[in-house]
């Protein structure tokens, strides 16, 4: 489980970088990391209204950025879905 969470903070660092910022993912970011990393489990991710919908359901300060914490909900969420639960 270790080796997982060093991927998940790594690709949101090295996505939300892209910018200048690692502290945050931009909608642009975040696209880039859904298409790039969740392929299978995000279905049309390359459609902004999708990735529209998903930011804003993750999006709790409504700042049109995504926190790890705000980002590791989606994790959660895709988690318990892949479990079947």
């Amino acid at each position: 489980m270790e080796g997982a969470i060093s991927v998940l903070v790594t690709q949101f660092k090295v996505h939300a970088g892209k910018d200048g910022s690692s502290s945050s993912l931009s909608k642009e970011e975040f696209q880039g990391l859904v298409v790039s990393q969740l392929p299978n489990i995000v279905k049309n991710a390359s459609d902004p209204g999708v990735i529209d919908q998903l930011m804003s359901s993750l999006d709790e300060n409504n700042d049109g950025e995504l926190t790890f914490l705000e980002f590791w909900q989606l994790i959660g969420k895709l988690a318990q879905k892949q479990a079947g639960l």
